[in-house]
Parts: C-alpha cells; structure tokens; sequence
C-alpha cells in the first residue's frame, strides 16, 4: 500500500486514525456495562450519580436532573449508556453512521462533563477548564468528527469494496496469468 505524501491524505489518515482509537475505548469502556451486570443491574451506574451528587460535582443545573430524572430511571438510562458506548464505539470503528454516532457522543460527552466535572461556585476560570478534561477531550474529539470528514479513510466500506473489486478483477484474469 502506498501512502501518499498530501497534506489533506495525511490528515485523513490521521484523523481515522484518532476515530479509530476514540471507537476503541467506547468499546472497551461498553463492552464490559453490556457483558457484565454490575454497571446495569447492581447499582453501578447508580453509585457513580449519588457520587457525583454527594461530592458536589455536578453543576447546579443539573443537579435536579439527576435527583427527579435519572436516579428513578437508572436502571433503563444504565442500559442506554452501555449499549449506547458499545455502539458508539463499533460505529467509529467499523465507519458506520460516524456522524450520527459522533453527534451522540458529543452530547453524552456533554451529559458527563455537567454531570461530573463541577470545579465548584467560586472557582477561578481555568479550573473549570481543568476539571473537565477528561470529557471535553473526548466531545472535542466527535466535534472534529461530525465537522470533518473522518470516515474518509480506514472504514470496513472501503475494505470490502476493495475486496470486492479486487476478487472481480481476478474473474475477469485468464487462468494463466498472475
């Protein structure tokens, strides 16, 4: 396989490189709320929303949110997380509605980053910022998604076209020739 030497080529191939490795830890991270039961049905998901509320991480407006709309459905919401990270994960891996499932994650990222990133009332501007690294990387990351064209390279479509085209091609090839 040859690489080219463009500018826009290698910035495609670095970009479903970083999609690629974002759909990775989805999968990871999905893989083990949807085959286990501690997550869904034994109050995983649960313990992580009462922390986030005793601790005083979550910004004010969501707070309500948590207590009146989560917390009495958190078993069903558990479920939507982990189906919802193990889909967002294949999608960005396997280049399937990458957009959509960008678009998705972007607003969960969101979800989490209110929910658990509160630097508190009287904190100076960067700590907010600071608190929420390990959310906003990762919404920055699906912004870039859904904004560019990430599912230009590296997708399980152009895989099989190629695989396609290239068993076509050997049809059509006389017998004796390589």
């Amino acid at each position: 396989m040859r690489w080219s030497n463009s500018g826009a080529d290698r910035n495609a191939l670095v970009i479903a490189g970083l999609r690629i490795a974002v759909g990775a830890l989805f999968l990871i991270f999905g893989q083990y709320k949807v085959f286990g039961t501690q997550f869904t049905l034994h109050g995983g998901f649960e313990s992580w929303i009462n922390r986030f509320l005793q601790n005083g991480e979550a910004y004010p407006f969501m707070v309500p949110v948590l207590q009146q709309f989560v917390l009495p459905h958190a078993t069903a919401i558990a479920f939507l997380v982990a189906y919802g990270e193990l889909a967002i994960g294949l999608a960005l891996i396997f280049r399937i509605w990458v957009r959509i499932a960008s678009a998705f994650g972007l607003v969960y990222m969101l979800a989490l980053l209110f929910s658990s990133n509160y630097p508190g009332a009287h904190a100076p501007l960067w700590q907010f910022f600071g608190a929420s690294l390990d959310h906003s990387v990762l919404a920055l990351c699906f912004l870039a998604f859904v904004a560019g064209q990430s599912d230009q390279r590296f997708s399980l479509r152009q895989f099989l076209t190629r695989h396609r085209s290239k068993g076509r091609s050997d049809l059509v090839k006389p017998p004796n020739q390589k």
